[in-house]
């Protein structure tokens, strides 16, 4: 606000004039009287800019809504992004939700420890089931030792090039000069690992006594070796003999063999990703006659309950939020800081989760996962109710909770339901060729995008999200069927209202713009103000100037007068 500040003072003067028969004199006095310009132009610009205050507080005001409806932006965020592994139960290996996620347990039976002989990792979506598995042989790298030698570092006098590799693999040319060491041989071989796979190493036996040892790290292969040109290297280190046979089998290169209820199969490493899909075993030891090791692999269902809490908590805070805006003072009106008191959006937007929360689906309810309502109306979670249901009924939590999509043909499989599940009839279109050609809804094909036999909702539609798979070799329109969990229902209301485009954000926009508009009005008015302030200062200068030039007059008038008198 503009702040005025001026005054201005006349002074005060006697006049006297005396009449006679010969002269008049007159007695009288005249008066500038004392101005304060300050208080006159301050009253004059305030009351200008009266009206600016007036939108200042709005403005003010409209902040503090604004503030609020991001604080309940921002919780319904956190509250979607919390429901999204609830949201969806789709079991396959590109599945993210909590209902995909597996745990695998490992037992023995017999004379072995399960933790020295495996360990495994299971991915999403993997098949649930038990399995029992032996162990004949774990797979192993060949690894051959050469003649001690006295010294890892004294020059060994030897020059040649030798080829050296694993078989079937790639092989590399390894050149050694007479100033050269034990010591720089290893080097040299083990600078060429990455392109033959086999690694040196010294070791020492004793004082005095050196051996190179070549390992293969690639299992179930056999190192290869051959003398290129000049000294037969490895033959100088006793590593092969004249008939370029290795000398000291350290270890042989094998294969695993081992046994997956009852079925008998053999790899080349350790490491077994292609037998159960989703699944790596990774061997440690063969596991004695008679003894086995026994797998069990479920569907962690800590998972489920990590989100169930997650949700409890994001909901509260949510709530909480809302409870501060409808807070009220002892005398039963609005307190101040509620300053979305009885907005209708914020009230809609709890009628809505609240209305998810209520639902029935599938048969069951909130209060079967242990879900309840506490005297101040906040969620609570009996954790042992949840972990119950999810060990009997863990079909019946992913119904009630999340979306759900069933085709009515067997051709087309759900790979994926996205987060807004919709319902309709999809028309797939096969070429001449029986190659699926295109997917549309009610004529229109831009709606899906079609990869091989993979059908893909686009992004900005109300399929994104959806994929399924299509094993037919004809056109044919299937109906696909979805229907929306709790945690779906809540999961949508919460995104919808907190998005980019939601109601909240257009209430934010809105009040923003009105804002804008509002501080332009008051900046328009300062200047006015200011302007106005300029005018008065101007103006009540003069009046100054104008009553001093008057003083002037009069004092000169008064010594005429006075003048006269005396003659």
């Amino acid at each position: 606000m503009t702040s005025v500040s001026s005054s201005t003072s006349s002074a005060s003067t006697t006049s006297s004039t005396t009449s006679s028969a010969s002269s008049v004199t007159t007695t009288g006095t005249t008066t500038s009287t004392s101005l304060d310009w300050s208080e006159l132009i301050t009253a004059a610009v305030n009351a200008k800019l009266a009206q600016a205050t007036t939108i200042e507080t709005t403005i003010t005001n409209n902040e503090a809504k604004v503030s609020a409806y991001q604080t309940l932006q921002t919780d319904l965020s956190t509250l979607y992004s919390g429901l999204s592994s609830l949201a969806t139960s789709v079991v396959n290996s590109l599945a993210t939700n909590a209902f995909a996620t597996r745990a695998a347990t490992i037992s023995s039976t017999g004379d072995v420890s399960a933790s020295s002989a495996l360990s495994m990792s299971v991915g999403n979506g993997a098949a649930t089931g038990d399995h029992t598995l032996t162990i004949s042989q774990i797979a192993t790298a060949q690894k051959v030792v050469g003649t001690t030698q006295s010294s890892q570092t004294d020059e060994l006098g030897y020059s040649g090039t030798f080829s050296l590799g694993l078989e079937g693999g790639s092989t590399a040319d390894i050149a050694v000069t007479s100033t050269m060491s034990l010591q720089d041989i290893v080097d040299a071989i083990n600078a060429q690992t990455s392109t033959t796979n086999v690694q040196a190493s010294i070791v020492q036996v004793s004082s005095g006594s050196y051996e190179m040892v070549l390992t293969g790290t690639e299992d179930a292969a056999d190192i290869t070796y051959s003398s290129a040109s000049g000294d037969d290297i490895l033959n100088k280190l006793g590593v092969t003999d004249s008939s370029g046979a290795f000398t000291g089998v350290l270890q042989e290169a094998q294969a695993a063999e081992f046994s997956l209820d009852g079925i008998s199969m053999t790899r080349d490493t350790n490491d077994i990703t292609d037998v159960l899909t989703g699944v790596t075993f990774n061997l440690i030891q063969a596991t004695p006659d008679g003894a086995t090791l026994n797998i069990s692999i479920e569907a962690d269902t800590s998972q489920v309950e990590s989100a169930v809490e997650t949700f409890v908590t994001n909901y509260n805070t949510f709530r909480d939020a809302v409870m501060a805006q409808q807070a009220t003072d002892s005398d039963g009106t609005a307190s101040s800081s509620a300053v979305l008191f009885g907005d209708g959006t914020m009230r809609d937007i709890m009628d809505a989760l609240q209305n998810a929360l209520n639902s029935t689906v599938g048969g069951l309810t909130m209060a079967d996962l242990g879900l309840s309502f506490n005297e101040n109306n906040e969620l609570e979670l009996d954790s042992s109710t949840l972990t119950e249901i999810l060990s009997t009924n863990l079909s019946g939590v992913a119904t009630l909770l999340s979306a759900q999509t069933k085709t009515s043909s067997s051709r087309l499989s759900v790979v994926n339901t996205g987060t807004s599940p919709q319902s309709f009839t999809l028309d797939l279109t096969v070429d001449s060729d029986g190659n699926l050609a295109s997917a549309a809804v009610d004529g229109d094909s831009s709606l899906f995008t079609v990869s091989g036999t993979t059908i893909i909702g686009n992004a900005g539609t109300a399929y994104a999200g959806m994929a399924f798979s299509y094993s037919g070799t004809t056109s044919q329109s299937i109906t696909v069927t979805s229907t929306s969990g709790i945690a779906t229902q809540l999961y949508q209301i919460a995104k919808t209202y907190s998005s980019s485009t939601g109601a909240l954000q257009t209430l934010i926009t809105n009040l923003q713009d009105r804002d804008n508009e509002l501080q332009q009005k008051v900046d328009d008015i300062e200047s006015a103000a200011s302007a106005y302030q300029t005018q008065l200062q101007t103006q009540y200068a003069n009046y100054q100037a104008a009553i001093e030039s008057a003083n002037n007059t009069l004092t000169y008038l008064k010594a005429l007068l006075n003048s006269s008198s005396s003659d």
